[in-house]
């Protein structure tokens, strides 16, 4: 009986713990699948099908604080594109982005939000809005 309800015990803390800490949007939500499709014409490339980039040349967007972190600077890469070197979990790279300002304000939105919530990455969305804000800051 005992083993039961150890068995029991183990099994809600596993279930109830990953209803709590899932926070990532389904992918069947319109703006990841819009997302979904900027991302594999513009940034899969360089960043690769499963977000994990290029060692030393193109950043990984899986799993990295650089990418759930702030939303502003995210958008501020896409709009403006990068220079700089940039060094994310230690390891610095040194391919220049292009700036996708080309994009709209929806597709960066949606293609930000699919980021955000793919490759391991669990944060919220971005809005048009925010998009908007950050394109009129040029």
């Amino acid at each position: 009986m005992q083993m039961k309800a150890t068995v029991l015990v183990v099994f809600l803390m596993f279930f109830s713990n990953i209803s709590y800490t899932q926070t990532a949007l389904p992918l069947k939500s319109k703006s990841m699948l819009s997302g979904k499709k900027v991302y594999d014409m513009y940034c899969q490339a360089c960043h690769q099908a499963d977000g994990n980039g290029v060692p030393r040349l193109n950043p990984p967007l899986a799993v990295t604080v650089y990418v759930t972190g702030s939303k502003t600077r995210l958008i501020d890469i896409v709009l403006k594109g990068l220079t700089d070197p940039l060094e994310i979990n230690g390891e610095e790279y040194n391919n220049p982005m292009a700036a996708h300002s080309f994009l709209t304000d929806q597709q960066i939105a949606d293609v930000l939000t699919f980021i955000r919530n793919s490759f391991g990455n669990k944060a919220g969305a971005i809005s048009v809005a925010e998009v908007k804000k950050q394109r009129a800051k040029k």
